[in-house]
């Protein structure tokens, strides 16, 4: 029975997961049979763009702007919390270090979960938690948040075993797990690397394990009032890290030992699904809950392999991609699972496969089952539309447009993008508009490239030279998205550094490890 009461929000963001690697994608080699149940009872987009890196991502998601504007959102460097484990810094100079690092909050600024907030929801959210590098309580309290658990450090979410996390601003230790950098493996594949993946000494609880408790306990003890619980999961980011290879890719004949792990990172976020999905089922809350699934940029290889999967700088024999006139595809690069979904690039690139992610959502007695849209929105769209499920109004500066109509199926009262745009690690901001022109800048060489996505989804064809009106006309938009300054669209122009001596010092000596 439906219920009067607003509707939950559970919202389960992966990490680094193409849309290839799931089965309701397409994906050939692993079943994900609980992501797929969200996608078989809701609606599947397949036109969703998220960020091509971790940080602006879930800035923009939280904040509903794209990340190729000055002065809203930076970078803090990670690697910083290692030092309680040692000693050489405080926890309270850290926070304030970081506290007073980049841009602040302003005062009228709104951030997503206030948005729950104002309208009587209660908020959570555990596991990678804000969008770092570092975070602090203070700052996690200041975005609208009422309870957290996980990693304040991005760098430490590198690792699956950490030896404390933090749960409202207090410091948890994790018996057993005894490594300060979290157990962080190296990411190639060689002898030696298997050895020390394997070697399970001082890894006693793998993160996803905490994070699952959690995340079901704030549902348990928040059934009674609406919630809304965001989970950003470590998995699948890699170095590749998995406490036993899943017994449905054991031995699987097509897939080399380190494959196989890597498959069970996405096993073991699919499980995750499964017990927030059954929980919700156990409560009697799935009638009144909306599930959404998604992650925060497209795909990335982490089971490289000398002679067998190569990366986004490389082919799978060795030769270069410079991503101007080489770039990654799964068949040249070697990746049997196509996690990019047949799209070029990858995760940190401006190309389709950095930026396309999956993204589901099930809400029984408002999503048709079964439905799928090939609506383009961004993930910053996302503010809008729980403004607008929420009767809240949406402040100007948002770069957000609700896709609730389309949610409902009310598609005729659809608001349409004039374009997405996003930021690139690599090169520089990329511009879709509404009729799947894309326009991708190289900054350092000056150089526009153009495309035609709904004839040309894997970039291959470089129509700047016959269209040079078209690319100055969304040259010319992409210069105002960048606030005059397509430097603003490199995601480097974001990070920050800190000030503090201690802090300097201690990065310093663990970078010379």
């Amino acid at each position: 029975m439906k219920s009067n009461r607003a509707p939950n929000v559970v919202y389960i963001y992966a990490d680094d997961l193409g849309r290839g690697m799931l089965s309701c994608y397409g994906q050939k080699l692993i079943e994900t049979p609980n992501i797929d149940r969200i996608a078989a009872e809701g609606i599947r987009f397949t036109n969703s763009y998220g960020c091509v890196f971790c940080a602006p991502a879930r800035a923009s998601l939280l904040l509903g702007r794209h990340d190729c504007h000055a002065g809203y959102w930076s970078i803090t460097t990670a690697g910083v919390y290692p030092a309680l484990s040692t000693g050489e810094v405080s926890y309270e100079d850290l926070r304030e270090t970081i506290n007073n690092t980049g841009i602040q909050a302003g005062e009228n600024d709104v951030f997503l979960p206030e948005l729950f907030q104002q309208a009587g929801y209660v908020t959570g959210q555990v596991g990678k938690l804000e969008w770092g590098f570092a975070t602090t309580p203070e700052r996690i309290a200041r975005h609208g948040w009422d309870y957290h658990y996980g990693y304040y450090d991005h760098v430490r979410c590198h690792g699956f075993y950490p030896p404390f996390l933090f749960e409202n601003g207090e410091r948890i230790d994790v018996p057993g797990n005894t490594h300060p950098d979290c157990a962080k493996h190296p990411q190639a594949e060689s002898p030696e690397n298997h050895a020390i993946r394997w070697d399970m000494t001082g890894k006693a609880v793998y993160s996803q394990d905490l994070f699952d408790e959690k995340v079901l306990q704030f549902i348990r003890d928040h059934q009674d009032e609406p919630f809304f619980l965001y989970h950003p999961s470590q998995l699948p980011h890699g170095p590749v890290s998995i406490s036993e290879i899943a017994e449905e890719v054991r031995d699987h004949p097509e897939l080399t030992q380190f494959e196989q792990e890597y498959a069970s990172m996405i096993l073991r976020l699919d499980r995750t699904v499964g017990l927030i999905l059954d929980e919700l089922d156990a409560l009697g809350l799935a009638d009144n809950t909306m599930v959404c699934f998604s992650s925060d940029n497209g795909h990335q290889v982490y089971c490289q392999q000398p002679g067998r999967t190569g990366g986004v700088a490389q082919t799978a024999d060795g030769s270069r991609i410079d991503n101007v006139t080489t770039k990654f595809y799964s068949a040249l690069c070697g990746d049997v699972f196509d996690g990019n979904d047949g799209m070029a690039g990858l995760k940190t690139t401006n190309w389709e496969g950095g930026a396309r992610i999956p993204f589901l959502i099930r809400w029984p007695g408002i999503v048709e089952p079964g439905a799928v849209s090939d609506h383009m929105f961004a993930n910053y769209d996302l503010f809008a539309t729980f403004a607008e499920m929420l009767r809240a109004s949406v402040p100007t500066e948002k770069d957000s447009v609700s896709l609730l109509p389309t949610i409902e199926g009310r598609t005729a009262d659809q608001d349409q993008h004039g374009y997405v745009v996003y930021s690139s690690f690599t090169h520089g901001p990329s511009l879709v508009n509404q009729d799947g022109w894309k326009l991708r800048r190289i900054n350092h060489l000056d150089l526009f490239q153009l495309y035609y996505l709904p004839d040309d989804y894997r970039e291959e064809c470089d129509l700047a030279g016959e269209h040079p009106e078209r690319v100055r006309e969304l040259a010319a938009k992409m210069l105002e998205a960048c606030d005059g300054d397509y430097g603003n669209g490199h995601i480097g122009s974001h990070r920050v550094e800190y000030t503090d001596e201690a802090v300097l010092a201690f990065l310093e000596q663990s970078r010379r490890k």
